[in-house]
């Protein structure tokens, strides 16, 4: 079995596009509902997942220049572990992320570097 790192994104521009043409309301009732079903297909998931992830938030970028505040597509990561890379990228097919218009996920495998 091995681990991969999932990232799960979703274009800036769409999510700019849903904060600006849906109310507040319905804002919540979505995310509500994306939570029950995240809940629901994580538990699906069971110990295939290793590690449940966490949202990802404001983005800093360092470079030998400086840092500066970016904005980025990415929203999610998560951990999972798998017989194969395709076995890990299959369990994220029906991945409530999804319920977002252009999102995706990117699915690493996590690498042992000899250890």
């Amino acid at each position: 079995m091995n681990n991969y790192f999932v990232l799960l994104s979703t274009p800036a521009a769409t999510m700019a596009k849903w904060m600006t043409d849906t109310s507040e309301d319905d804002r919540k009732k979505q995310m509500d509902q994306m939570m029950t079903d995240w809940k629901s297909w994580a538990a699906k998931l069971g110990s295939a997942i290793v590690d449940q992830g966490k949202p990802l938030g404001k983005t800093k970028r360092v470079t030998k220049a400086g840092v500066t505040d970016e904005k980025n597509d990415l929203n999610y990561y998560l951990i999972l572990q798998a017989e194969s890379h395709d076995a890990a990228a299959k369990m994220m097919s029906d991945c409530p992320h999804f319920m977002i218009p252009d999102s995706y996920a990117e699915v690493m495998e996590i690498s042992h570097m000899g250890m």
